[in-house]
């Protein structure tokens, strides 16, 4: 039970980029982190490393993995390939209970953006995808997402700093009112809007590896 509780601890940090690119991790560090045992914090980096979260490098130094435009461009395009079918895909089961808890955590989001909490802002962001997206049931497509949303999520940190300065408008709420008209055709174009934004903050953020 320790084991997954480190192994979601950890993965949640990278998710909401409280782990930066490049960013040495050590056993030790990761320990005392997270107020954890050797094994635990062992278990969780062989997990995240074999999701391509975290890179092993030769010398058998653990780090959160710098982005080169290719990765970029395969990671965005999986995205933009997986995260409207899943949409479309669970938009039958989302009852009222759940939209709820998606207005809820967009103005969550919003909260945390006026006051700055970056962390929690970028965690809020993930919890209104996977609401929906979990609707669809636990299968194949949502534990490549899961993949997915974990290894960009140190990358997505930038976004926090720079949306305030884009004129972009809320694809959110275009997801919401979709949800609402049960429109599957509507929630594909929010959420592939939602993903080409990102991009487009992303390209203008991201100090480049080759």
């Amino acid at each position: 039970m320790q084991h997954q509780m480190v192994y979601e601890m950890l993965r949640e940090k990278l998710i909401v980029g409280q782990l930066e690119p490049g960013k040495g991790i050590s056993l030790r560090g990761i320990s005392d982190m997270l107020k954890v045992g050797i094994m635990p914090a062992r278990d969780a980096i062989r997990r995240l490393s074999a999701e391509n979260a975290l890179e092993v490098q030769p010398n058998r130094r653990v780090c959160v993995p710098r982005l080169t435009p290719a990765r970029f461009d395969e990671l965005m395009q999986a995205r933009l390939a997986l995260e409207p079918l899943c949409g479309a895909r669970a938009l039958p089961f989302v009852d009222g209970p759940r939209l709820q808890r998606m207005i809820d955590l967009d103005a969550e989001m919003n909260s945390n953006y006026r006051t700055g909490d970056a962390a929690t802002y970028m965690l809020s962001n993930y919890r209104f995808h996977f609401e929906l997206y979990r609707a669809g049931g636990a299968g194949v497509l949502l534990l490549l997402l899961e993949s997915l949303w974990v290894q960009f999520g140190p990358f997505m940190r930038t976004i926090y700093d720079v949306v305030d300065e884009a004129e972009i408008i809320d694809k959110h709420q275009m997801a919401l009112d979709a949800i609402r008209r049960r429109d599957a055709e509507a929630l594909k174009v929010a959420i592939q809007a939602d993903i080409l934004d990102g991009i487009y903050l992303l390209r203008r953020t991201i100090p480049w590896e080759s």
